[in-house]
């Protein structure tokens, strides 16, 4: 079975981390999370925002970018970033990447990028504003990743509850 990996590096927001782990649960990705974070793993916001899904996740934690970095450094890695020069539909996901992402307030170091400009991807928006929700970029990766992968072990039909598709 193919796995994504998404890695948050530094989040801040618990509900962010909430959405992306619901993401991650009903995709079968697994979850990094890079300390610090602005919250703790027991905050009811970030409960709230998975719901029941934190029994069927798959969650590593790591003390810092240099341990996620180390503990990684065999996987190829793609940073989710503004400043990237490739559209994240032009990269081909080979299995059990990274989809990485950085901080709500202030994305990834550049040091992490300075050197790395095919590892880096861009999700395309108006220049004028600052960028998307973290939540809402981590969704757009894990599902770009799918379709180019075909959605496997995805449910992809689904069915009414009170008809047949074919009463119309």
């Amino acid at each position: 079975m193919a796995r994504i990996n998404i890695a948050l590096v530094e989040p801040q927001i618990p509900q962010n981390t909430g959405n992306i782990a619901r993401t991650c649960a009903v995709t079968g990705a697994r979850l990094h999370l890079v300390k610090p974070m602005g919250f703790t793993v027991d905050d009811s916001k970030l409960k709230r925002a998975g719901l029941d899904y934190w029994d069927k996740l798959d969650i590593t934690y790591y003390d810092s970018l240099e341990d996620f970095l180390e503990k990684n450094r065999d996987k190829k890695l793609f940073l989710f970033t503004t400043k990237g020069r490739r559209i994240h539909s032009d990269a081909d996901y080979p299995d059990d990447c990274f989809l990485v992402f950085g901080r709500e307030d202030a994305g990834l170091p550049e040091e992490l990028l300075h050197g790395r400009p095919d590892d880096c991807v861009r999700i395309p928006m108006r220049s004028t504003l600052r960028s998307l929700n973290l939540s809402n970029s981590a969704a757009i990766a894990v599902y770009e990743v799918l379709r180019q992968w075909g959605y496997p072990d995805l449910e992809t039909k689904g069915n009414l509850t009170k008809f047949t598709w074919e009463e119309g």
